[in-house]
Protein backbone atom coordinates (compact mmCIF):
# COMPACT_ATOMS: atom_id res chain seq x y z
CA UNK A 1 0.00 0.00 0.00
CA UNK A 2 1.15 3.20 -0.85
CA UNK A 3 -0.13 5.58 2.22
CA UNK A 4 -0.12 8.84 0.87
CA UNK A 5 -0.44 10.47 -3.07
CA UNK A 6 3.82 11.66 -2.39
CA UNK A 7 4.51 8.13 -1.54
CA UNK A 8 2.82 6.63 -4.65
CA UNK A 9 4.33 9.17 -7.05
CA UNK A 10 8.06 9.09 -5.66
CA UNK A 11 7.80 5.36 -6.37
CA UNK A 12 8.15 6.51 -10.16
CA UNK A 13 11.77 7.14 -11.51
CA UNK A 14 11.46 10.09 -13.31
CA UNK A 15 10.13 11.65 -10.20
CA UNK A 16 13.30 10.71 -8.35
CA UNK A 17 15.33 12.06 -11.50
CA UNK A 18 13.49 15.21 -11.42
CA UNK A 19 13.96 15.38 -7.83
CA UNK A 20 17.71 14.73 -7.73
CA UNK A 21 18.34 17.50 -10.67
CA UNK A 22 16.49 19.96 -9.08
CA UNK A 23 18.93 19.25 -5.58
CA UNK A 24 21.59 19.59 -8.06
CA UNK A 25 20.77 22.61 -9.60
CA UNK A 26 19.55 24.57 -6.58
CA UNK A 27 22.11 23.29 -4.49
CA UNK A 28 20.06 22.45 -1.46
CA UNK A 29 17.41 19.55 -0.79
CA UNK A 30 14.40 20.80 -2.28
CA UNK A 31 12.62 17.30 -1.25
CA UNK A 32 10.21 18.93 1.08
CA UNK A 33 9.14 22.17 -1.61
CA UNK A 34 8.86 18.76 -3.81
CA UNK A 35 6.61 17.49 -1.52
CA UNK A 36 4.56 20.14 -1.13
CA UNK A 37 3.73 20.95 -4.98
CA UNK A 38 2.81 17.47 -5.15
CA UNK A 39 0.50 17.66 -2.67
CA UNK A 40 -0.98 20.94 -3.57
CA UNK A 41 -1.66 19.61 -7.18
CA UNK A 42 -3.54 16.62 -5.73
CA UNK A 43 -5.47 18.30 -3.76
CA UNK A 44 -6.57 21.62 -6.19
CA UNK A 45 -7.51 18.00 -8.72
CA UNK A 46 -9.66 16.69 -5.80
CA UNK A 47 -11.46 19.59 -4.75
CA UNK A 48 -11.89 20.49 -8.36
CA UNK A 49 -13.70 16.89 -9.49
CA UNK A 50 -15.63 16.97 -6.08
CA UNK A 51 -16.79 20.44 -6.60
CA UNK A 52 -18.03 18.97 -9.98
CA UNK A 53 -19.24 15.93 -8.19
CA UNK A 54 -21.63 18.39 -6.11
CA UNK A 55 -22.34 20.71 -9.16
CA UNK A 56 -23.50 17.27 -10.69
CA UNK A 57 -25.02 16.00 -7.40
CA UNK A 58 -28.03 18.28 -8.38
CA UNK A 59 -28.18 16.93 -11.66
CA UNK A 60 -28.40 13.71 -10.76
CA UNK A 61 -30.96 15.06 -7.89
CA UNK A 62 -33.41 16.35 -9.89
CA UNK A 63 -33.65 13.47 -13.31
CA UNK A 64 -33.73 10.52 -10.43
CA UNK A 65 -36.64 12.35 -8.81
CA UNK A 66 -38.32 13.21 -11.91
CA UNK A 67 -37.76 9.41 -13.04
CA UNK A 68 -39.18 8.92 -9.40
CA UNK A 69 -42.55 10.62 -10.21
CA UNK A 70 -42.53 10.18 -14.04
CA UNK A 71 -41.62 13.21 -15.54
CA UNK A 72 -38.51 14.73 -17.62
CA UNK A 73 -36.37 16.70 -15.20
CA UNK A 74 -33.66 18.77 -17.12
CA UNK A 75 -33.68 18.46 -20.62
CA UNK A 76 -32.76 21.67 -22.14
CA UNK A 77 -29.53 23.21 -21.55
CA UNK A 78 -26.89 20.71 -23.26
CA UNK A 79 -27.37 16.99 -24.01
CA UNK A 80 -30.19 15.55 -21.87
CA UNK A 81 -29.68 18.75 -19.76
CA UNK A 82 -26.55 17.67 -18.67
CA UNK A 83 -24.92 21.27 -18.18
CA UNK A 84 -27.86 22.61 -16.11
CA UNK A 85 -25.61 22.50 -12.89
CA UNK A 86 -22.82 25.12 -14.91
CA UNK A 87 -25.97 27.33 -15.97
CA UNK A 88 -27.14 26.93 -12.05
CA UNK A 89 -23.45 28.12 -11.45
CA UNK A 90 -23.55 31.14 -13.94
CA UNK A 91 -26.98 32.41 -12.47
CA UNK A 92 -25.52 32.02 -8.49
CA UNK A 93 -22.74 34.04 -9.69
CA UNK A 94 -25.47 37.09 -11.65
CA UNK A 95 -27.66 36.89 -8.54
CA UNK A 96 -28.20 40.21 -6.47
CA UNK A 97 -26.17 40.11 -3.35
CA UNK A 98 -28.20 40.92 -0.71
CA UNK A 99 -27.24 41.54 2.76
CA UNK A 100 -30.52 41.41 5.81
CA UNK A 101 -30.86 44.72 7.24
CA UNK A 102 -30.10 43.98 10.92
CA UNK A 103 -27.78 41.05 10.10
CA UNK A 104 -24.21 40.51 11.42
CA UNK A 105 -22.12 41.00 8.33
CA UNK A 106 -19.10 39.28 9.49
CA UNK A 107 -21.06 35.84 10.61
CA UNK A 108 -23.08 36.24 7.60
CA UNK A 109 -20.04 35.66 5.14
CA UNK A 110 -18.39 33.37 7.55
CA UNK A 111 -20.93 31.11 7.72
CA UNK A 112 -21.40 29.66 4.01
CA UNK A 113 -17.36 29.44 4.04
CA UNK A 114 -16.95 27.42 7.43
CA UNK A 115 -19.35 24.65 5.26
CA UNK A 116 -17.55 24.38 2.44
CA UNK A 117 -14.33 24.46 4.37
CA UNK A 118 -15.10 21.99 6.54
CA UNK A 119 -16.36 19.61 3.59
CA UNK A 120 -13.41 20.15 1.88
CA UNK A 121 -10.78 19.10 4.82
CA UNK A 122 -12.09 16.31 5.20
CA UNK A 123 -11.37 15.34 1.28
CA UNK A 124 -8.03 14.83 3.00
CA UNK A 125 -8.68 11.52 4.57
CA UNK A 126 -10.56 9.78 1.83
CA UNK A 127 -9.21 6.79 0.70
CA UNK A 128 -9.82 7.01 -3.06
CA UNK A 129 -7.08 4.35 -4.15
CA UNK A 130 -4.01 3.07 -2.61
CA UNK A 131 -2.25 5.89 -4.22
CA UNK A 132 -4.39 8.75 -4.18
CA UNK A 133 -4.58 9.17 -0.39
CA UNK A 134 -3.90 12.67 0.44
CA UNK A 135 -3.01 11.93 4.36
CA UNK A 136 -3.39 9.01 5.68
CA UNK A 137 -3.09 10.11 9.19
CA UNK A 138 -3.42 7.10 11.71
CA UNK A 139 -5.92 9.32 13.63
CA UNK A 140 -7.90 9.77 10.83
CA UNK A 141 -11.82 9.12 12.12
CA UNK A 142 -10.51 11.64 15.01
CA UNK A 143 -9.58 14.21 12.38
CA UNK A 144 -12.99 13.63 10.40
CA UNK A 145 -14.92 13.65 13.33
CA UNK A 146 -13.64 17.18 14.57
CA UNK A 147 -13.46 18.91 11.44
CA UNK A 148 -16.72 18.14 9.88
CA UNK A 149 -17.57 19.93 13.19
CA UNK A 150 -17.42 22.89 11.04
CA UNK A 151 -20.21 21.90 9.51
CA UNK A 152 -22.49 22.21 12.50
CA UNK A 153 -21.12 25.46 13.42
CA UNK A 154 -21.57 26.79 9.81
CA UNK A 155 -25.04 26.07 10.42
CA UNK A 156 -26.05 27.41 13.20
CA UNK A 157 -24.04 30.57 12.46
CA UNK A 158 -25.66 31.24 8.94
CA UNK A 159 -29.21 30.86 10.94
CA UNK A 160 -28.02 33.12 13.77
CA UNK A 161 -26.12 35.89 12.33
CA UNK A 162 -29.60 36.41 9.63
CA UNK A 163 -31.58 37.70 12.43
CA UNK A 164 -34.58 35.85 11.03
CA UNK A 165 -36.96 34.05 12.86
CA UNK A 166 -36.87 31.60 10.75
CA UNK A 167 -33.30 31.25 9.93
CA UNK A 168 -32.57 31.23 13.73
CA UNK A 169 -35.00 28.21 14.36
CA UNK A 170 -33.70 26.06 11.07
CA UNK A 171 -30.13 27.11 12.52
CA UNK A 172 -30.78 25.45 15.99
CA UNK A 173 -32.36 22.38 14.52
CA UNK A 174 -29.32 21.93 12.56
CA UNK A 175 -27.03 22.46 15.26
CA UNK A 176 -29.08 19.93 17.95
CA UNK A 177 -29.56 17.55 15.10
CA UNK A 178 -26.15 17.18 13.67
CA UNK A 179 -24.04 17.29 17.14
CA UNK A 180 -26.99 14.56 18.03
CA UNK A 181 -26.72 12.27 15.39
CA UNK A 182 -22.45 12.36 15.73
CA UNK A 183 -23.17 10.02 18.68
CA UNK A 184 -24.12 7.03 16.79
CA UNK A 185 -22.06 7.52 13.69
CA UNK A 186 -18.82 8.28 16.22
CA UNK A 187 -19.80 4.75 18.17
CA UNK A 188 -20.69 2.33 14.91
CA UNK A 189 -16.95 3.60 13.44
CA UNK A 190 -15.63 2.71 16.43
CA UNK A 191 -16.45 -0.68 16.18
CA UNK A 192 -14.59 -1.14 12.38
CA UNK A 193 -11.70 0.42 14.14
CA UNK A 194 -11.86 -2.51 16.87
CA UNK A 195 -11.84 -4.98 14.10
CA UNK A 196 -8.87 -3.28 11.98
CA UNK A 197 -6.63 -2.28 14.39
CA UNK A 198 -6.33 1.45 13.71
CA UNK A 199 -8.03 4.72 12.91
CA UNK A 200 -6.81 5.69 9.63
CA UNK A 201 -9.23 4.97 6.82
CA UNK A 202 -6.33 3.11 5.14
CA UNK A 203 -6.57 0.18 7.96
CA UNK A 204 -10.07 0.42 7.44
CA UNK A 205 -10.04 -0.86 3.92
CA UNK A 206 -6.37 -2.72 3.48
CA UNK A 207 -8.28 -5.28 6.67
CA UNK A 208 -10.95 -5.89 3.94
CA UNK A 209 -11.15 -8.05 0.55
CA UNK A 210 -12.12 -7.27 -2.45
CA UNK A 211 -15.11 -9.48 -2.68
CA UNK A 212 -18.90 -9.16 -0.64
CA UNK A 213 -18.06 -11.58 2.18
CA UNK A 214 -15.01 -9.83 3.38
CA UNK A 215 -16.17 -6.42 3.53
CA UNK A 216 -16.82 -5.41 7.10
CA UNK A 217 -20.93 -5.36 6.48
CA UNK A 218 -20.74 -9.32 6.35
CA UNK A 219 -18.17 -9.72 8.69
CA UNK A 220 -20.34 -10.61 11.51
CA UNK A 221 -24.71 -9.56 12.77
CA UNK A 222 -23.32 -6.39 14.54
CA UNK A 223 -21.31 -4.56 11.55
CA UNK A 224 -24.59 -5.95 9.61
CA UNK A 225 -26.70 -4.16 11.56
CA UNK A 226 -24.25 -0.93 12.37
CA UNK A 227 -24.02 -0.70 8.60
CA UNK A 228 -27.89 0.69 8.43
CA UNK A 229 -27.51 2.96 11.98
CA UNK A 230 -24.18 4.76 10.08
CA UNK A 231 -26.43 5.39 6.72
CA UNK A 232 -28.90 7.14 8.59
CA UNK A 233 -26.94 8.88 10.54
CA UNK A 234 -24.97 10.08 7.67
CA UNK A 235 -28.61 10.99 6.19
CA UNK A 236 -29.56 13.43 9.11
CA UNK A 237 -25.67 14.51 9.54
CA UNK A 238 -26.27 16.07 5.80
CA UNK A 239 -29.74 17.24 6.29
CA UNK A 240 -31.47 14.78 3.80
CA UNK A 241 -34.96 14.04 3.96
CA UNK A 242 -36.34 12.47 6.33
CA UNK A 243 -34.17 14.69 8.67
CA UNK A 244 -34.35 17.79 6.20
CA UNK A 245 -35.92 19.75 9.31
CA UNK A 246 -33.10 22.25 9.60
CA UNK A 247 -34.50 23.49 6.06
CA UNK A 248 -38.26 22.61 5.82
CA UNK A 249 -39.57 24.71 3.54
CA UNK A 250 -43.06 23.77 4.34
CA UNK A 251 -42.56 25.20 7.98
CA UNK A 252 -39.26 27.78 8.01
CA UNK A 253 -39.01 28.94 4.02
CA UNK A 254 -36.01 27.51 3.90
CA UNK A 255 -34.57 26.90 6.99
CA UNK A 256 -31.17 28.41 8.39
CA UNK A 257 -30.21 29.81 4.96
CA UNK A 258 -33.53 31.81 3.89
CA UNK A 259 -31.75 35.46 3.49
CA UNK A 260 -29.00 33.96 1.81
CA UNK A 261 -28.26 34.77 -2.27
CA UNK A 262 -26.19 34.34 -4.97
CA UNK A 263 -22.66 32.34 -4.70
CA UNK A 264 -23.40 32.44 -0.62
CA UNK A 265 -26.32 30.36 -0.93
CA UNK A 266 -24.41 28.27 -3.77
CA UNK A 267 -21.76 27.32 -1.23
CA UNK A 268 -24.29 26.17 1.50
CA UNK A 269 -26.05 24.04 -1.92
CA UNK A 270 -22.45 22.75 -2.48
CA UNK A 271 -21.10 22.09 0.84
CA UNK A 272 -24.32 19.37 1.28
CA UNK A 273 -23.76 17.20 -1.97
CA UNK A 274 -19.63 17.32 -1.21
CA UNK A 275 -20.84 16.31 2.20
CA UNK A 276 -22.69 13.42 0.50
CA UNK A 277 -20.03 12.38 -1.33
CA UNK A 278 -17.91 12.20 1.70
CA UNK A 279 -20.23 10.76 4.13
CA UNK A 280 -21.02 7.72 1.31
CA UNK A 281 -17.26 7.07 0.65
CA UNK A 282 -16.35 6.74 4.15
CA UNK A 283 -19.56 4.21 4.57
CA UNK A 284 -17.69 2.33 1.29
CA UNK A 285 -14.18 2.85 3.03
CA UNK A 286 -15.51 1.43 6.50
CA UNK A 287 -18.12 -1.39 5.38
CA UNK A 288 -18.13 -1.87 1.64
CA UNK A 289 -14.48 -2.63 0.80
CA UNK A 290 -13.23 0.46 -0.11
CA UNK A 291 -11.29 0.66 -3.10
CA UNK A 292 -10.60 -3.11 -3.12
CA UNK A 293 -11.80 -4.65 -6.42
CA UNK A 294 -12.03 -8.74 -6.67
CA UNK A 295 -8.64 -10.08 -8.15
CA UNK A 296 -5.04 -9.65 -7.40
CA UNK A 297 -4.01 -6.34 -9.07
CA UNK A 298 -0.44 -7.71 -9.73
CA UNK A 299 -1.51 -10.58 -11.95
CA UNK A 300 -2.54 -7.52 -14.52
CA UNK A 301 0.96 -5.72 -13.76
CA UNK A 302 2.25 -9.61 -15.04
CA UNK A 303 -0.14 -9.07 -17.79
CA UNK A 304 1.01 -5.57 -18.90
CA UNK A 305 4.89 -6.48 -18.63
CA UNK A 306 4.20 -9.77 -20.71
CA UNK A 307 3.16 -7.64 -23.51
CA UNK A 308 6.06 -5.47 -23.40
CA UNK A 309 4.97 -2.84 -21.90
CA UNK A 310 6.56 -0.46 -19.02
CA UNK A 311 5.59 -1.78 -15.48
CA UNK A 312 4.47 1.69 -14.66
CA UNK A 313 1.31 1.50 -16.82
CA UNK A 314 0.43 -1.79 -14.98
CA UNK A 315 0.73 0.30 -11.78
CA UNK A 316 -1.10 2.94 -12.92
CA UNK A 317 -4.32 0.56 -14.31
CA UNK A 318 -4.71 -0.27 -11.21
CA UNK A 319 -5.15 2.59 -9.72
CA UNK A 320 -7.26 3.43 -12.16
CA UNK A 321 -9.26 0.14 -11.10
CA UNK A 322 -9.32 0.93 -7.69
CA UNK A 323 -10.53 4.31 -8.44
CA UNK A 324 -13.46 2.91 -10.33
CA UNK A 325 -14.29 0.68 -7.48
CA UNK A 326 -14.17 3.35 -5.16
CA UNK A 327 -15.84 5.76 -6.60
CA UNK A 328 -19.02 2.76 -8.37
CA UNK A 329 -19.20 2.11 -4.87
CA UNK A 330 -19.32 5.49 -3.54
CA UNK A 331 -22.33 6.79 -6.26
CA UNK A 332 -24.17 3.58 -5.83
CA UNK A 333 -24.72 4.70 -2.26
CA UNK A 334 -25.41 8.16 -3.72
CA UNK A 335 -27.89 6.92 -5.48
CA UNK A 336 -30.11 5.81 -3.05
CA UNK A 337 -29.45 8.68 -0.60
CA UNK A 338 -31.68 10.67 -2.86
CA UNK A 339 -33.78 7.70 -3.69
CA UNK A 340 -34.60 7.82 0.24
CA UNK A 341 -35.15 11.61 -0.14
CA UNK A 342 -37.77 11.31 -2.72
CA UNK A 343 -39.69 8.33 -1.25
CA UNK A 344 -40.03 9.06 2.32
CA UNK A 345 -42.03 11.84 3.76
CA UNK A 346 -40.32 14.80 6.27
CA UNK A 347 -40.56 13.71 10.44
CA UNK A 348 -41.13 15.65 12.78
CA UNK A 349 -38.48 17.68 15.11
CA UNK A 350 -39.26 15.70 18.51
CA UNK A 351 -39.23 12.07 16.08
CA UNK A 352 -35.71 13.12 15.01
CA UNK A 353 -34.62 13.30 18.64
CA UNK A 354 -36.25 10.39 19.36
CA UNK A 355 -34.80 8.07 16.81
CA UNK A 356 -31.23 9.40 17.84
CA UNK A 357 -31.26 8.97 21.31
CA UNK A 358 -33.93 6.57 21.99
CA UNK A 359 -32.84 4.01 18.96
CA UNK A 360 -30.05 4.68 17.48
CA UNK A 361 -27.71 5.80 20.32
CA UNK A 362 -28.73 2.49 22.27
CA UNK A 363 -28.34 0.41 19.09
CA UNK A 364 -24.95 1.68 18.33
CA UNK A 365 -23.65 1.16 22.19
CA UNK A 366 -25.20 -2.51 21.85
CA UNK A 367 -23.48 -3.05 18.54
CA UNK A 368 -20.06 -1.58 19.52
CA UNK A 369 -20.42 -4.42 22.34
CA UNK A 370 -21.22 -7.06 20.58
CA UNK A 371 -18.40 -6.49 18.35
CA UNK A 372 -16.11 -6.60 21.12
CA UNK A 373 -17.53 -10.11 22.50
CA UNK A 374 -17.44 -11.40 18.80
CA UNK A 375 -13.86 -10.53 18.58
CA UNK A 376 -12.99 -12.44 21.90
CA UNK A 377 -15.40 -15.78 21.23
CA UNK A 378 -13.91 -15.92 17.53
CA UNK A 379 -10.69 -14.35 17.45
CA UNK A 380 -11.48 -11.75 15.03
CA UNK A 381 -12.90 -14.10 12.47
CA UNK A 382 -16.05 -13.47 10.24
CA UNK A 383 -18.77 -15.71 10.05
CA UNK A 384 -17.65 -16.94 6.04
CA UNK A 385 -14.46 -17.81 7.93
CA UNK A 386 -16.19 -19.56 10.72
CA UNK A 387 -18.41 -21.35 8.26
CA UNK A 388 -15.43 -22.19 5.76
CA UNK A 389 -14.04 -24.07 9.01
CA UNK A 390 -17.12 -25.71 9.72
CA UNK A 391 -17.45 -27.23 6.45
CA UNK A 392 -13.66 -28.09 6.00
CA UNK A 393 -14.25 -29.34 9.60
CA UNK A 394 -17.02 -31.71 8.65
CA UNK A 395 -15.78 -32.66 5.29
CA UNK A 396 -12.43 -34.11 6.57
CA UNK A 397 -14.35 -35.70 9.41
CA UNK A 398 -16.67 -37.57 6.76
CA UNK A 399 -13.87 -38.42 4.61
CA UNK A 400 -12.49 -40.82 7.49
Amino acid sequence: MSPTLYDYVNQFEAHQKAVAMLNEFFGTDVTGYVTFLVFLVGALIVVGVMATIGGLGTYAERKISADIQMRQGPNRVGPFGILQFLADGVKMILKEDIYPAQADRLLFNLAPMLAIVGVLATLAVVPFSSGLTLANLNVGVFFLVGISSLVGVAVFLGGYSANSKWSMLGGMRGASQIISYEVPITITTLTIVLLSGGLSFGAFVETQGGLPHQWYIFHNPFTFIGFFVFFIGMLAETNRAPFDLPEAESELVSGYHTEYTGMRFGLFALAEYIEIFVLCGVAVAAFLGGYKVPFDLGSGVIFVEKLGLPAIIGKNIGQVLQLGSFVTKTLALYYVVIWVRWTYPRIRVDQVMTICWKYLTPLALFNLVGVTVWMYLTHNQSIWELFSHLFAAAGSGGGH
